[in-house]
């Protein structure tokens, strides 16, 4: 079957309004997501082997007591989200697992964000 002029107005409308409504959804989106696209993530639930300070004395004591314990090392290699959900972390860095947990939540809407 032969396209018509018809054929491709048609089609141009459509495409219109698909980016509108795709235009109109990534808004309700952003809304809806802001605290989560915004969050500031502390740069030592990224990488807890680091060094990085941080103001609590509570913290800085298990991430120093972390860092220097190699057993959890081997599982950082597989990712700060396997690392975090280690069954001991919230045991012996309570303080550390407290925070991270919440990150951690989010983390599993922070991808949607990269398709638009």
């Amino acid at each position: 079957m032969m396209k018509t002029s018809n054929d491709c107005s048609y089609i141009l409308k459509c495409a219109g309004c698909r980016k509108s409504h795709l235009s109109a959804l990534h808004d309700d989106f952003k809304t809806r997501f802001e605290d989560i696209l915004t969050m500031d993530i502390p740069p030592w639930i990224i990488n807890p082997f680091d060094e990085t300070e941080v103001a609590n004395v509570v913290l800085q004591e298990e991430l120093l007591e972390l860092s220097t314990n190699e057993e959890p090392k081997v599982k950082f290699r597989k990712g700060y989200q396997t690392f975090w959900l280690q069954a001991e972390i919230p045991k012996k860095y309570p303080g550390l697992w407290e925070i991270a947990r919440k990150f951690l939540i989010a983390s599993l809407v922070i991808p949607c964000r990269k398709e638009f």
